[in-house]
């Protein structure tokens, strides 16, 4: 049974301030995935470490230079559907929540998983991202 939608907002709102798109059904996953570009999709999680380190340090890697194309969501727990269907994409790694992928053409490329997450800082978090920014989100020399 999914979470109530009044326990998840403030959640939610906590990434669609910072711009981040919602995908609250399969189909929006599938089409975000298929954005032209580098597509961040985050595993959102009511959890402690969602709430102290995962989102605020993707709020800080967000204001860097270089970032994904599209930045996208989907909420654990709440958007069940949506969740599954994003996981599909995460190909060799086990379902977690929080998460945070980058995917290029519909294929992961980069990946933070809870166990990245609950032993790093927000800042640290931020700085593992950027740092995935500037190798997958970065033109490339001459471009």
């Amino acid at each position: 049974m999914p979470y109530p939608e009044y326990l998840v907002a403030p959640m939610r709102q906590e990434l669609t301030a910072l711009g981040v798109r919602e995908c609250r059904t399969a189909a929006d996953v599938d089409a975000t995935v298929a954005s032209p570009g580098v597509v961040m999709m985050i595993v959102n999680s009511v959890c402690g470490c969602a709430a102290g380190k995962a989102r605020p340090g993707i709020g800080m890697a967000l204001q860097h230079a270089h970032k994904p194309d599209v930045v996208a969501t989907v909420f654990a727990g709440a958007d069940v559907d949506a969740t599954d269907r994003a996981r599909q994409y995460f190909t060799g790694v086990a379902p977690s929540s929080p998460s945070i992928a980058l995917l290029r053409d519909g294929k992961l490329v980069y990946m933070i998983e809870r166990r990245d997450i609950e032993s790093r800082s927000a800042e640290a978090i931020a700085d593992q991202l950027t740092l995935a920014f500037d190798r997958f989100c970065a033109a490339p020399a001459g471009a």
